[in-house]
């Protein structure tokens, strides 16, 4: 899921494929996104989350310590970068990305080779910077909300990229409140599992910008009560959409 001139994941990936597994429901809205595709490109590809076992994936990842992350059995892979795909027109029938885009360098650029590669359809898991985000961004660490805001391309981004041979939607995926994949928004239901080193150490946002005080006022707020009277409420819902999107493009 790693995408930038140097791979920010060749310095905090070691461990990665620990805290970033799979959560199955978010496979499945995938999947169903990928449709009838049988030959797939994974961009961006990771430890190998969310590749689909049922069609033929090749990957594309440009970090060797995510690479060497991947497990004996996944899709083979190559390494390279989204911005120039080493591969022929049309060669897949849709290329997808699990939360990669926003590490990329040129990311129209990226997005244009996505499409001159994929014959039908175009796939991302990704998180729309028209969102409000959610308590953790809100109240603690606005910082990453205005840097998410920059990195993450919106939903016009893409359209544009892809170019008028293409429609583009965006499908919401509302994040459960156990989601075991550990992006930032992972954990809305369980604040005190921010807290924790090895929990961070699957999100990049906080290698990039730290967040110590708004950590801080975290701990304390929870331990006085303050969090649960201000946010409490959401604790009772089985799932939220903080922002997280599919977005899916068809020829």
């Amino acid at each position: 899921m790693t995408q930038t001139s140097s791979p920010i994941y060749d310095v905090i990936g070691r461990g990665y494929a620990e805290q970033r597994r799979p959560d199955p429901r978010i496979a499945a809205a995938i999947s169903a996104a990928l449709g009838d595709a049988v030959s797939v490109l994974n961009v961006g590809a990771g430890a190998g989350s969310y590749e689909p076992t049922d069609r033929h994936v090749v990957a594309l990842e440009h970090s060797t310590v995510m690479m060497a992350q991947r497990p004996p059995e996944s899709a083979p892979v190559v390494q390279g970068r989204g911005e120039s795909l080493p591969f022929a027109d049309a060669a897949f029938d849709a290329v997808f990305g699990v939360l990669t885009i926003h590490h990329w360098a040129d990311q129209v650029a990226g997005l244009r080779e996505c499409a001159r590669v994929a014959r039908r359809r175009i796939v991302f898991f990704t998180w729309d910077p028209c969102s409000d985000g959610f308590w953790l961004t809100q109240q603690y660490l606005p910082q990453f909300m205005v840097r998410d805001h920059k990195r993450f391309p919106s939903i016009e981004v893409f359209a544009a990229a892809f170019g008028s041979d293409w429609r583009v939607k965006a499908l919401p995926v509302p994040i459960p409140r156990d989601c075991v994949d550990g992006f930032l928004g992972a954990y809305w239901a369980r604040p005190a599992a921010y807290l924790d080193p090895r929990v961070r150490s699957g999100m990049s946002s906080f290698d990039r910008i730290g967040g110590e005080d708004g950590l801080a006022r975290l701990r304390s707020d929870l331990s006085d009560g303050t969090w649960t009277a201000r946010n409490g409420h959401v604790l009772a819902l089985e799932s939220l959409d903080i922002g997280y999107r599919i977005v899916v493009a068809d020829k």
